[in-house]
């Protein structure tokens, strides 16, 4: 699938996208970007969150072009512009988050690895940080430091609804009578951002709220309603071996993580206990954040770039 445009939200110049192969031949959508700005810096990774698409993240991938970063994303397997294997497309499923470990390591090694410029940096938001982290602990990680929004080390118990311990037993109960493949209760194949603005808990910021409704009131088949009871499942276990007391310690990728202190959709206290207990990992606090920093209002955005360039070293220019 190419690259959708808006006049709100214009694909960035000089776009490569692409389709390659996940593990088990499901095709995976890409897209490529050189730096606008030098001194060339490496090539900056972006692992998107739950029913998240490239698209949006084209202001993203504009503030890393002008740092001299060439950027390269992905659309998770069963999401965005990539395949989607059940038959009702908006329902958002895996059987095991080891299909994203499989699948981000064809990403780095068929598509990065061959065309973009090392160092690699791993930037990864919500369940894009919870895949990254999964494979933090190698030593052999393509990644020479990861940076981290929100990621899902535990998912807040008001998105749960319940306490995890009664929604771990429901996961693992109805995926044993063969539900896996349901919505979890209450799910539906509406897309959380196509809903109203007021109320919700992802960005406080009305602008981008909007810009990110337009683009699937466009393209909707980019939209993805409600996970499974199976990504549920996996989602829970995936969470509870990286909570596992002596998992930080033995992370081997230099990493910094920003909790959002307004978060409803994953748990900041989670975030932060695990950042006390990383030998080579800082954690940056950013107060009234909801869950997706990156799309927040301008002063938070502002405050995760200035961390970013600081941890770094980017001397940044003004915008032109």
């Amino acid at each position: 699938m190419s690259l959708i445009a808006l006049a709100i939200n214009p694909v960035p110049s000089g776009a490569k996208s692409l389709v390659f192969d996940g593990y088990d031949g499901t095709k995976l959508r890409a897209a490529l970007w050189e730096p606008t700005r030098g001194p060339a810096r490496g090539t900056v990774c972006v692992f998107t969150g739950r029913g998240e698409y490239i698209e949006k993240y084209f202001e993203v991938v504009a503030d890393l072009r002008r740092r001299g970063y060439t950027v390269a994303i992905m659309d998770w397997r069963g999401q965005g512009g990539s395949e989607r294997r059940l038959s009702n497309p908006r329902k958002g499923h895996v059987v095991a988050f080891t299909e994203y470990d499989r699948d981000l390591a064809l990403f780095m090694s068929e598509v990065v690895m061959p065309s973009c410029p090392k160092p690699y940096v791993a930037l990864g938001h919500s369940l894009g940080g919870n895949v990254l982290l999964r494979g933090a602990q190698a030593e052999n990680s393509p990644f020479a430091r990861m940076i981290l929004t929100s990621p899902m080390i535990a998912i807040h118990e008001a998105a749960l609804r319940n306490s995890v311990g009664l929604t771990r037993t429901y996961a693992e109960g109805a995926g044993l009578l063969g539900l896996a493949t349901a919505y979890v209760k209450g799910g539906s194949n509406e897309p959380e951002e196509t809903l109203e603005f007021e109320g919700n808990v992802l960005t406080s910021d009305v602008v981008r709220w909007s810009r990110n409704k337009a683009i699937l009131e466009q393209a909707p088949e980019l939209g993805l309603g409600s996970p499974t009871i199976g990504w549920l499942r996996s989602a829970l276990r995936s969470c509870a071996m990286l909570q596992k007391p002596d998992y930080p310690k033995y992370v081997a990728v230099p990493m910094l993580l920003f909790a959002a202190g307004a978060d409803q959709v994953v748990s900041p206290r989670a975030i932060e206990d695990f950042a006390v207990d990383l030998k080579i990992g800082g954690l940056i606090a950013m107060p009234g954040s909801r869950h997706e920093i990156l799309q927040e209002n301008d002063a938070i955005r502002q405050r995760f770039w200035a961390a970013f360039d600081a941890y770094m070293g980017v001397d940044i220019p003004a915008a032109a």
